[in-house]
């Protein structure tokens, strides 16, 4: 089953191991970068299309997300930025009302990246704004480059954001600052994303890629089964208390042990020798 791509959207299988035949990594790339590589409809729809081919093939174990380098600019004009995703296309705003919106927004995208079972990795070089914060945001780790901001402009249009950040942005950032990214609209440096908790780590542009892909292909070297469980009792800890999330990870624990890939991995230590995870 080939990856869903259109003009908008291209996506890249990247083995996670040269050696042996263990999986791929799926790396998509949301490519407008004329248009710094906002989300529009067709943008939309294809994300939702990705994310559902990811969750069915067996062998895609990781997904990267990321945004398209500017095109080289004609002569005599300025190049354009670097962009992750710079925010929704706010063309697709105008005239729309309350109706159309609330369709728009509900079942979107977003969601269905965060409702992903696999990991997922944000590789941000340049703007994460509004709609592209929130695509960062849905993701399970954020790495950026160095010369990445992010924010929530949307209260510059007399909106708050609808992908999701005003729950997600405040889980990872804290309230006081979640409000401060909100109510200012003002952008946050990569530096200070990272001190905040916001993105996992800073590299320069030059070594982002190559530091994604190193942890997605550890990621996907692990069982997809332990990687499954782990990412829904992670997720639990977000809507339950600490004593209900302790008895849920209790039980995910010891649930495992009836999995293949326990004994699996459990006999390849004991013997010192590369686990050969059945994914089960």
């Amino acid at each position: 089953m080939n990856a869903p791509e259109s003009e908008v959207l291209k996506v890249e299988l990247l083995p996670i191991d040269d050696e042996h035949d263990i999986g791929f990594i799926a790396c998509l790339t949301i490519d407008r970068p004329d248009k710094l590589n906002a989300l529009n409809a067709e943008v939309m729809d294809g994300l939702k299309a990705v994310c559902a081919w990811v969750e069915a093939r067996e062998d895609v174990r990781v997904l990267i997300v990321t945004g398209a380098p500017p095109n080289p600019p004609a002569e005599g004009k300025r190049a354009k930025p670097h962009a992750f995703v710079a925010g929704a296309d706010i063309t697709e705003f105008a005239g729309a009302g309350s109706e159309v919106i609330r369709v728009k927004f509900t079942d979107n995208a977003v969601e269905a990246l965060w409702n992903l079972s696999k990991p997922t990795i944000a590789m941000v070089d340049g703007f994460a704004l509004g709609g592209g914060c929130e695509v960062a945001c849905s993701c399970d780790i954020r790495i950026a480059s160095d010369r990445s901001r992010f924010g929530a402009p949307e209260i510059n249009l007399g909106l708050i954001p609808g992908y999701g950040a005003t729950q997600r942005l405040e889980r990872l950032v804290g309230y006081g600052k979640a409000h401060e990214m909100i109510m200012t609209g003002d952008m946050v440096p990569a530096d200070e994303a990272h001190r905040i908790g916001l993105v996992n780590h800073v590299v320069a542009p030059e070594d982002l890629r190559e530091t994604v892909v190193s942890m997605a292909q550890r990621i996907g070297s692990k069982s997809s089964h332990a990687l499954r469980v782990g990412k829904e009792v992670v997720r639990s800890a977000l809507d339950e208390s600490l004593t209900d999330g302790v008895t849920t990870e209790a039980a995910a624990f010891a649930g495992l042990f009836d999995s293949e890939d326990k004994e699996i991995g459990v006999q390849a230590f004991i013997n010192r020798e590369t686990p050969q995870w059945k994914h089960k």
